[in-house]
């Protein structure tokens, strides 16, 4: 396990964060991170679009789900074929985001090793971004701008479940989401490196921006399938 690890992981890694380092970022390790984020996020994109596309549009059938809850709630294989039929008739995959966690999470990891074992070391000699941030420490101030960020990033996916949601159970799940989620990451990047909080601060931007393209899409959906609708009931 520790030979594919190194071999598929660690090696990729250390070895692009390097050549980064050495060739593009102008040997500063903070940009180095910044742009392996990106080029990362930027292979994943589709994986990671679909992901929030799918929480989106997951926020628009919560009426629906919760209908067809009301009406089998003492038939539940009969509860859980509607369900699914709602899935694949919105094309929805329930398991999108434990997908997006599965091959995000080894990448944190592969990361985490390289830079805890390198930096500071021989290739890594400055571990200083800015001038003034040691990367190779942990940083407050890193940590609470990738939460407030994180926030961010939260409100905006949730921007479309009040309108399609309303109050219910999902709405105020995903409104205590909201704020559990820059908690945890708060929590989590104040035991870290800098370098990790860097890395996960580079890839929430890129998620923001994504969520920006995501609802943006939605909203242009919606507004053709409500002129669909319109047409349909005037030539009725």
């Amino acid at each position: 396990m520790a030979n594919i690890f190194n071999t598929f992981l660690y090696q990729p890694i250390f070895t692009a964060l390097v050549f980064t380092y050495e060739h593009i970022a102008f040997e500063s390790l903070g940009l180095a991170i910044i742009l392996i984020t990106i080029a990362i996020r930027i292979i994943l994109f589709p994986l990671f679009y679909k992901q929030a596309e799918t929480q989106a549009v997951m926020q628009k059938v919560q009426p629906k789900l919760k209908k067809i809850k009301d009406d089998h709630k003492d038939d539940k294989e009969r509860q859980m074929t509607e369900t699914m039929k709602l899935y694949k008739d919105h094309k929805i995959n329930p398991f999108s985001g434990f997908l997006v966690l599965l091959v995000q999470l080894p990448i944190l990891i592969g990361l985490y090793r390289v830079l805890l074992k390198e930096i500071p070391g021989t290739i890594f000699d400055n571990a200083l971004f800015l001038g003034f941030i040691d990367l190779s420490v942990r940083s407050m101030p890193i940590a609470v701008i990738a939460a407030a960020l994180q926030y961010v990033h939260a409100k905006m996916s949730m921007a479309s479940a009040k309108t399609h949601a309303g109050e219910g159970p999902a709405a105020s799940a995903g409104k205590m989401m909201m704020y559990i989620a820059p908690g945890i990451t708060l929590a989590i990047l104040t035991t870290l490196p800098a370098a990790l909080g860097i890395y996960w601060l580079t890839s929430t931007v890129f998620s923001i921006g994504q969520q920006v393209i995501v609802n943006k899409k939605i909203e242009a959906r919606e507004e053709n399938e409500g002129t669909g609708e319109q047409l349909a009931a005037n030539n009725s």
